[in-house]
């Protein structure tokens, strides 16, 4: 029988057919499927004490902001001891709190806080790597006889034919290259220039150990059964705290392939080429996910995995698959990377609303007919702000440019995920700000290899800087704009890193409570996805109107009850012919006042977007 997804869809040329139309038994129900999550960078959050940086009490401070915006889960990335060479993801002690962000005492009063609110906690577990400074490598470290040395990834030289010593393969690492600074007395970058190997080597033992990224974060060896013991009783540790769940750095690296063979040649003429085909999503991932599962299903613990280097929704799927016992969803890439250049992150790339696209409808489809789910997001700790990368920040269309993203996001299938100060409108860092406020090392390296390798050739480093106004992750990170008093209410010090110059207009004390503010927007889309949970949370997905090049619409349906989510990305009117009748449909949610659905044709203004439920 034709559901009433196909019966539209034969109606109407215009319509991508719908996978998910196949589906014959419901979606299972979760609650963390109807959940929302807020993520905190903490370094950049709130400043509690006076030192310039976040920290957990400076999170205990805005329980009630989180409430007030509807999130339903606050995740924390890593607050663990740590050099902070990559800023927490080097972590130097998994079951205590770095002195700079508070103590155990204020974690505890965080889960309480937010439990009595109704709220949960999701912290970072990063476990396929280690910092360098953890007990367990310094004794690994220590001698070839220690019993920590199988914990991590040793091996012996290589020899070319001149008989020089070189790393045991030719895999590249994510963090090559070299910047040192120290603000605040925050130590925020500490790299060395090299060749970009993932090897370092070890004089005293003759032998590499093994880092897909930073040097000081060397891969934990997750074949040896120990590590994954120990790994599980970090897991068991928090869930016993309180903690409701967790995000998993780069997780499905934690499987390397038998023998750690060479990378393919992919960038010709390199020494060092990417090894994540023998890496991502290796022989035993799932044999190890599967075991974490079994502990997480005993607290009824929430789970999402951050999953680079993984474009195939069928080998995703076998993680998070309802039957699998794995994850319930993961991160995945395509859209935060449709930006990047052949060259990789800095290079430049105009991405096409056809790639958008087809991405959505992509893992919106399978995941629903696959009894899968997805993660939604466009901003993270890692990622520019999206007013600024995908909309306009300028002044007339900054707040219509972030609720429309927002309307975007908010309507899909899957869990949402909000970044701080993305409810906000948070833009990026001004263009005229100089090379020294940035702070990320990913900036850094590559800015100060790029001096290197060309000669500081001036035309190619203002490509290289258009692209970090662009793309660098350091606009993630300026501190949260609470008010318009100095530093933006986030600190009673100068910050670890510089503070946006529009906070005096673009804050929180300046749109909580104000109807026609993107924080409110955020607020409205949050609840309405909660009250049309049998559509939203739970309904098939259809892409709308596939050719057109300017306007995204898509409907979301349980078969009895449907709505149309429209939304223009361009910054001028774009005249729409709807390939559904919009005539009798009620608005739900607009960032325009006055939608008119009356005539054939809608005329769409700049960056205009709506949700309508049809009758």
């Amino acid at each position: 029988m034709d559901s009433p997804s196909s019966s539209f869809t034969q109606a109407h040329s215009s319509v991508m057919p719908s996978a998910t139309q196949e589906i014959s038994t419901p979606v299972s129900e979760a609650w963390w499927k109807e959940a929302s999550v807020y993520q905190i960078y903490p370094s950049s959050f709130k400043d509690s004490n006076g030192d310039g940086i976040g920290d957990i009490p400076g999170v205990i401070e805005k329980l009630d902001y989180f409430k007030n915006l509807g999130v339903d889960i606050v995740w924390l990335c890593p607050v663990y001891p740590s050099p902070q060479v990559d800023m927490g993801y080097d972590v130097a002690d998994y079951c205590d709190i770095d002195p700079q962000y508070g103590t155990m005492a204020d974690v505890e009063r965080l889960i309480e806080g937010l439990h009595s609110r109704g709220l949960k906690l999701l912290m970072d577990l990063v476990v396929n790597h280690t910092s360098d400074q953890h007990k367990w490598f310094r004794e690994s470290k220590s001698s070839k006889d220690s019993p920590y040395r199988d914990w991590y990834i040793w091996r012996k030289p290589r020899y070319d034919e001149n008989g020089e010593r070189q790393p045991p393969n030719n895999w590249l690492s994510y963090f090559g290259g070299m910047y040192s600074q120290t603000v605040s007395g925050f130590l925020v970058v500490n790299m060395r220039l090299s060749i970009g190997n993932a090897w370092e080597y070890d004089s005293a033992s003759d032998e590499y150990y093994l880092h897909l990224f930073a040097k000081e974060q060397p891969d934990l060896n997750w074949e040896h059964t120990p590590v994954r013991d120990a790994v599980h009783d970090i897991i068991r540790f928090w869930l016993d705290k309180g903690v409701d769940g967790f995000r998993m750095d780069v997780i499905n690296f934690i499987s390397k392939q038998d023998g750690l063979p060479d990378a393919t040649v992919k960038i010709p003429g390199a020494k060092f080429q990417w090894g994540d085909e023998h890496y991502a999503c290796g022989p035993r991932l799932h044999e190890y996910l599967q075991d974490i599962g079994k502990i997480l299903k005993e607290y009824n613990a929430f789970s999402v995995g951050e999953m680079p280097a993984v474009q195939d929704p069928k080998e995703v799927i076998k993680s998070v698959g309802e039957s699998r016992g794995e994850l319930n969803m993961i991160f995945n890439f395509e859209i935060v990377d449709m930006d990047h250049g052949d060259g990789g992150k800095f290079s430049p790339h105009k991405w096409e609303m056809q790639d958008l696209k087809k991405i959505v409808n992509k893992w919106q489809t399978f995941m629903y007919k696959n009894k899968g789910w997805n993660a939604l997001y466009l901003e993270n700790h890692d990622q520019s702000r999206t007013v600024s990368r995908w909309a306009s920040d300028k002044p007339a269309y900054r707040a219509l440019s972030a609720k429309m993203l927002s309307t975007f996001l908010c309507f899909q299938s899957g869990t949402v995920f909000v970044y701080q100060g993305q409810e906000l409108g948070m833009a990026n860092m001004p263009a005229d700000w100089e090379m020294t406020e940035h702070r990320d090392l990913e900036t850094l390296n590559h800015w100060e290899e790029l001096k290197q390798t060309t000669g500081s050739d001036a035309a190619v480093l203002e490509i290289a800087r258009k692209e970090y106004q662009l793309k660098s992750r350091d606009h993630a990170r300026t501190p949260v704009q609470w008010d318009s008093s100095t530093n933006a209410g986030f600190s009673a010090t100068t910050p670890w890193i510089r503070v946006n110059d529009d906070y005096k207009e673009w804050n929180a004390a300046a749109q909580v409570a104000k109807p026609d503010s993107v924080f409110e927007h955020w607020k409205s889309a949050l609840a309405l996805r909660k009250e049309l949970k049998d559509i939203i949370v739970y309904g098939d997905f259809e892409l709308l109107d596939e050719e057109n090049d300017d306007v995204f619409a898509y409907a979301r349906s349980n078969g009895a009850q449907k709505v149309v989510v429209v939304c223009n990305f361009r910054d001028r009117e774009i005249p729409w012919s709807p390939p559904v009748d919009l005539h009798s449909g009620k608005v739900l949610l607009a960032n325009n006042p006055e939608v008119n659905l009356s005539q054939k044709t809608v005329n769409l203004r700049p960056f205009e977007a709506f949700v309508c439920q049809l009758h």
